[in-house]
C-alpha cells in the first residue's frame, strides 16, 4: 500500500494560512490580525478566494521587529 510522499515527509510550503502564519511568527491568530490591522503585516496572496501568506514576507516582518531594548522607528511593511 503506497502513501503520498507528504504523509511520510513534511513538504515545505511557501503560502501559509492565517493560523499557520501566526504560528510561524510565534503569535496568536488574534495578535496576527492586530498586526495586519496596524500595518506590520502586509496583504495576503489570493489563490482563488483563499488567502495565503507568503513565508518570504513573513520573514521580512519578523526581521523588522525591534530587538529587546531597542525602539522601532517604522513598523510598517516595506512595499
Amino acid at each position: 500500500m503506497s502513501r503520498a510522499l507528504s504523509s511520510t515527509r513534511p513538504v515545505p510550503r511557501r503560502g501559509l494560512s492565517r493560523e499557520e502564519a501566526a504560528i510561524y511568527l510565534g503569535v496568536s491568530p488574534s495578535k496576527f490580525d492586530q498586526m495586519r490591522t496596524d500595518g506590520r503585516i502586509g496583504p495576503a496572496k489570493l489563490i482563488d478566494n483563499r488567502k495565503v501568506f507568503d513565508v518570504r514576507m513573513l520573514d521580512e516582518v519578523f526581521d523588522a521587529l525591534p530587538l529587546e531594548g531597542h525602539e522601532a522607528d517604522d513598523w510598517t511593511v516595506r512595499a
